[in-house]
């Protein structure tokens, strides 16, 4: 085809091929990884409270991130004047899923928290695909020979809760769970609002266990960089992300939506901040439920941040 514009290889559009996160490679052997970035699902829901269904984010998240499969090419910001994910400079691999057993929560955690540590150990960046957020249970548990992190959550709800029923590690426990960590310096919880899951006690608990919690309405009063004022500077930071943080009007598919959310540049630009700040070390996404939501704007709002959120830590980091 020669004299009419072809390139040569496959043009590989969104809806062709396999949906990997971002049409990036499979590695299957978790012994392997080499890579800057490695993408694991966590498709376990069984700690969700009322709408069940977030372990198919994992697959309605890889599936919406075809659509940002920059391919040769990056990502080119004409705002930043920066060419984000250029392939010659990063390297981001999926790994696939953990293996869930159903109805039991500790042995699919274990699971979890295996891949998370084989990521660590290649050396490379762990980006979670939940799931419910008890995921990040296990997330924060592989941490617990590197080097002390901090912990920053999105989210509308606090997911403080001790001890519910001798429920220790369902979704509105991670947070606590978090605190109790040795290694756990401190958590910046962001977005929390209105009627939540925790109790007074909870927040009270969370404070003293050196929490410092900001609404929706706090954080805007506040600003991104006056926000960013208050996460300590400088340090290692684990970011956990609830889709339920941004507002319904975007995101519906999920299992407690909470009106009263961020948009979409409330969130990013407080995480660009983040990752010049300090070091971002590890990544969750959770509480995506796709069949809430037929329009799929749910899952891709969830690529999109997560792309650009890959994106920023590599191109700040390589500042660094």
């Amino acid at each position: 085809m020669a004299g009419h514009g072809y390139e040569s290889g496959r043009l590989n559009l969104p809806f062709v091929g396999i949906c990997t996160f971002g049409k990036y490679p499979y590695v299957s052997d978790w012994g392997a990884i080499d890579a800057d970035v490695a993408v694991l699902g966590a498709p376990f829901d069984f700690g969700a409270q009322w709408r069940s269904g977030a372990r198919m984010g994992p697959r309605a998240i890889r599936e919406a991130s075809t659509l940002f499969a920059f391919g040769h090419a990056g990502a080119y910001d004409h705002e930043d004047d920066v060419t984000y994910l250029d392939p010659a400079k990063v390297s981001i691999v999926d790994i696939g899923d953990a293996d869930i057993i159903h109805t039991d929560t500790i042995q699919s955690h274990a699971n979890i928290e295996h891949g998370v540590r084989q990521i660590l150990k290649a050396g490379a960046l762990p980006v979670v695909l939940g799931g419910d957020h008890s995921i990040n249970i296990p997330c924060i548990n592989a941490f617990d020979d590197q080097e002390p992190i901090h912990v920053v959550q999105i989210d509308a709800h606090l997911d403080f809760v001790d001890e519910r029923h001798g429920v220790r590690y369902g979704h509105g426990n991670p947070m606590r769970r978090a605190a109790e960590k040795p290694y756990v310096t401190g958590l910046t919880q962001i977005g929390i609002r209105n009627v939540s899951s925790t109790a007074r006690e909870g927040y009270e608990d969370a404070r003293k266990m050196g929490s410092d919690i900001l609404s929706v309405r706090q954080m805007r009063r506040l600003g991104v960089e006056g926000t960013l004022a208050r996460i300590p500077e400088g340090k290692r930071y684990y970011l956990t992300i609830d889709i339920d943080a941004f507002d319904p009007s975007i995101a519906p598919g999920t299992g407690t939506p909470s009106h009263g959310g961020f948009l979409y540049y409330d969130v990013l630009e407080l995480i660009d901040g983040l990752a010049q700040r300090g070091d971002i070390v590890g990544v969750d996404l959770v509480e995506v439920a796709p069949d809430y939501d037929l329009s799929g704007s749910t899952s891709i709002l969830a690529a999109q941040v997560l792309l650009n959120t890959i994106g920023q830590i590599l191109h700040h980091g390589a500042g660094k």
